[in-house]
């Protein structure tokens, strides 16, 4: 039987492109996740675009004795099947990922029979949920097993004692959707992008309006009240829904936050800890890392839950925070009927380190949020954050301003330390600015 007790606990983060790869892997990811050209379901939004990209991110992660997963995990029609494969044999003649992660059954045959040496990880789109289910795929030569959010922390440790041979993966943080992990169609038909072929909109998150009309149910009944959605962007176009006073984000999931029970799942025999986020800011993907390696270490070392974990999750991006399907269904405490949007409460991204002069101890910040002379932030680091006092500004070419905008340019800080080559800069939020938020 494998060791999956503790000091085997993976951290495993989202990729989005080469740079949010390398600012997770700095700040504690054991491993990353990224998606293949053209055959993820983050296909839109993959800063991925060669498989030349994927080889470089795989090298650069095994060069920090790390591990990289390529994600191969959409659903092909057959005019796909042929082109996916041999995207996979060409990047596999440029790189080695430490697995692929897929859910199609009939490419993971295919995948077996012409690449037998891969290891495979089967996606969470593959909906896995009883111990059957892994028996079965461990049968087909997959070696890791990605659960089903819907799984609670019974039915996976259930899952671990009738499959004790078999890695075992669970999202512990992120965004989740409406359907059943993942296999959604409401992206499809409302504007022809299909989510299984890794082009999905996140029309859950739109906001309908709601309209009540009287409608008789048939000739023979008296008239009724019915309730119809109408999306923002298409206006006129009347969809029929059963709907009550809590609000118009009928579909809006909050976020994944398991960072205070990261101890269920490892008695649970989780073997590594996913988080979701291939989309999201460098801030983001560094913060979480951050929290969540602080906590697996405390976890390892026998040490209670730090709370300061949980302020750093707050710091970062969300639409409020669920524990999802852990110690049961959650029902509506798991929706956010308010807004669609993912807002931060206690920081505001502010931008990216890019270089330091040591010469004129000046450091170089892509904004992305505005700075401003006299204005007081937070310098993010992998291990520690600095408090900066910005006493002084200047554009990119170095000369004294009073405030720059956030955009794709330059602005020059002083800073008597090196910060290293990662770091970020935020600012905490005035109680004002919260309550806006809020």
């Amino acid at each position: 039987m494998r060791n999956f007790a503790m000091g085997n606990i993976e951290l495993l983060m989202p990729a989005g492109n080469l740079e949010k790869l390398r600012f997770a892997l700095a700040f504690g990811a054991d491993a990353v996740y990224l998606g293949m050209p053209s055959f993820s379901l983050r296909a839109r939004e993959n800063g991925f675009r060669k498989l030349e990209d994927v080889a470089e991110a795989v090298h650069y992660a095994h060069g920090l004795g790390k591990k990289a997963y390529v994600t191969a995990n959409i659903f092909p029609h057959n005019s796909k099947i042929n082109p996916c494969l041999k995207s996979i044999g060409a990047t596999l003649k440029l790189c080695q990922p430490d697995a692929w992660i897929m859910s199609d059954p009939g490419l993971i045959m295919l995948m077996r029979e012409n690449h037998p040496q891969a290891a495979i990880h089967l996606s969470v789109q593959a909906n896995t949920v009883n111990h059957a289910t892994v028996t079965f795929w461990q049968k087909m030569g997959v070696r890791r097993i990605i659960l089903s959010r819907e799984l609670n922390a019974g039915e996976i440790r259930e899952i671990r004692e009738h499959c004790p041979e078999v890695e075992l993966e669970s999202f512990v943080h992120g965004a989740i959707c409406i359907a059943y992990s993942g296999r959604c169609l409401i992206s499809s038909y409302l504007v022809g992008r299909d989510s299984n072929q890794g082009a999905c909109t996140n029309s859950c998150r739109w906001p309908y309006k709601v309209f009540r009309k009287d409608q008789p149910q048939d000739e023979h009944s008296a008239l009724t009240d019915a309730f119809y959605l109408e999306e923002s962007k298409r206006p006129g176009a009347m969809m029929p829904v059963d709907e009550d006073s809590n609000g118009t984000y009928l579909m809006n999931a909050k976020d994944l936050c398991l960072i205070e029970h990261l101890n269920a799942l490892v008695a649970a025999g989780v073997h590594s800890f996913k988080v979701e986020g291939r989309s999201k800011s460098v801030y983001y993907v560094a913060m979480i890392t951050r929290a969540y390696r602080r906590a697996i270490d405390d976890l390892e070392a026998g040490k209670p839950f730090d709370p300061q974990g949980l302020r750093e999750v707050l710091a970062t991006s969300s639409r409020g925070f669920t524990t999802g399907f852990l110690h049961g269904n959650p029902g509506a405490a798991a929706l956010n009927y308010d807004s669609g949007l993912s807002v931060s409460l206690l920081y505001r991204f502010t931008g990216i380190v890019r270089a330091y002069d040591p010469v004129k101890k000046l450091m170089q910040i892509e904004p992305r949020n505005p700075i401003c002379k006299g204005g007081s932030y937070e310098l993010c680091l992998p291990d520690k954050d600095v408090v900066l006092r910005v006493d002084a500004l200047y554009d990119d070419k170095q000369k004294p301003v009073e405030a720059i905008h956030g955009g794709l340019h330059a602005c020059w800080v002083p800073c008597n330390e090196p910060p290293g080559a990662f770091a970020v800069l935020r600012e905490r939020l005035s109680e004002k600015t919260r309550q806006i938020n809020l």
